[in-house]
């Protein structure tokens, strides 16, 4: 019995977690309360207490409940060893690439982008959970060019941590061109250049 409890108190923790930062993503942290949350999830407003301290512990959590799971896809799609390591990489960003051209519209709101640039500054702990969850990101990346190096797939010269960085980076501004500009070319264009850049 206990175990159910368990399972229906983490089941509702998600809920909120899920509902709460689609209303965040679109409105932003300052534009969200603790009553649009609280809505979104269906769920009376001390509920939400119940599982969060605050409106930045809720953040922090959903931070991590949206992306540790993203960042586990990126590992296992990046550690594909049916694939080479350079066509890993850009299996990865085609298949995101087809993603987005499947929508009418394509789009996308980011979670993550959205606190970054509101919250960074005026919450460290936003602040240091949004860089731990976009190093880990490298971290992979890099991992995966180090394996493309050995295979003779990049220059032995290549500093694969800096050239991690670079492509995360920019992977980022593309999201953030998709975001304003809703079409496919800037993405296309990433993936043109990034074919260059994995080249021996």
């Amino acid at each position: 019995m206990l175990g159910a409890m368990n399972s229906i108190r983490l089941d509702k923790r998600d809920l909120i977690l899920s509902k709460g930062s689609a209303v965040m993503t679109r409105r932003g942290y300052h534009g969200t309360g603790v009553l649009e949350i609280v809505q979104a999830a269906g769920i009376p407003k001390g509920s939400f207490y119940h599982y969060f301290a605050s409106k930045e512990d809720f953040a922090l959590q959903a931070l991590a409940f949206i992306y540790r799971p993203r960042l586990e896809r990126y590992a296992q799609a990046l550690g594909n060893a049916a694939l080479s390591p350079r066509a890993r990489i850009l299996a990865y960003y085609r298949d995101l690439l087809a993603h987005f051209a499947r929508q009418d519209t394509p789009q996308y709101h980011c979670f993550i982008g959205s606190l970054s640039f509101e919250m960074s500054e005026m919450l460290p702990a936003i602040g240091a959970e949004v860089e731990a969850i976009q190093q880990a990101s490298v971290d992979i990346l890099r991992d995966c060019l180090e394996q493309a190096q050995a295979a003779g797939e990049l220059p032995a010269t290549e500093d694969c941590g800096n050239l991690a960085t670079f492509i995360s980076d920019a992977w980022q501004g593309v999201l953030a061109r998709l975001k304003v500009g809703r079409n496919l070319q800037p993405l296309e264009a990433f993936i043109n250049r990034l074919e260059r850049l994995l080249q021996a």
